[in-house]
């Protein structure tokens, strides 16, 4: 999600063709350029692969230079890096649990209070602030938006009803947001015979009139 985040946001003019894949049916020509075969994984023109989503969001900022500045200041840079660095690693490891819990030794609660301590520091920084660094998304918010939304939808009730107003006020808007909603359309498992869609959607029809100019 938060690859197509990072496109959509800063590439709104360029065309991707999107090939969904369900990971139980993994297509060949996806273990051909990533033998990994993980999702997401973008191959561009030259050929070069990437296969991990920060990689991919890092290459949207790098080719729109104003909108990847915004998003990637250089005051920022270091603490941008760090905050998703423990999104990543320690919250990702807690999420994974809590969405899960039946499978590891721990509770669930014990799970999520370890997710909490960095829910709280969010939510610290959103008491201030519209955004995790200020008054303008950057990075930070597209790469965490996606993991907090999985940990609030674990238990909704509770999340709501929790004492991070903030952050449920941050999640909110970004559920509410037009960027949102237009990469979560629904799209038909890709195969090989497959007609050609294009991400982001909106370009769709543009890309097929401009194929039969």
């Amino acid at each position: 999600m938060r690859a197509r985040l990072a496109i959509a946001y800063c590439l709104p003019d360029h065309y991707f063709e999107l090939r969904e894949v369900v990971l139980r049916d993994k297509p060949g020509a996806l273990i051909k350029i990533s033998p990994k075969a993980t999702v997401p994984v973008v191959q561009l023109a030259n050929g070069e692969v990437l296969e991990e989503s920060l990689e991919i969001m890092l290459f949207a900022l790098s080719q729109h230079k104003e909108r990847g500045q915004a998003l990637l200041p250089d005051a920022l840079k270091n603490d941008i890096f760090h905050l998703i660095e423990q999104n990543d690693g320690d919250f990702k490891w807690a999420l994974d649990r809590y969405k899960y819990s039946d499978r590891y030794e721990e509770s669930q609660m014990y799970y999520r209070e370890k997710g909490e301590i960095f829910l709280s520091q969010l939510n610290a920084r959103l008491e201030t602030s519209r955004y995790l660094m200020g008054e303008g998304p950057t990075l930070a918010d597209l790469a965490i938006f996606p993991f907090i939304r999985q940990f609030a939808h674990v238990d909704k009730k509770w999340f709501d009803a929790s004492s991070y107003q903030p952050l449920a006020q941050w999640l909110d808007d970004w559920l509410m947001s037009d960027i949102f909603k237009g990469i979560m359309q629904k799209y038909p498992q890709w195969h090989e015979r497959a007609k050609a869609v294009y991400f982001p959607h909106d370009n769709q029809d543009a890309k097929e009139r401009k194929s039969h100019e």
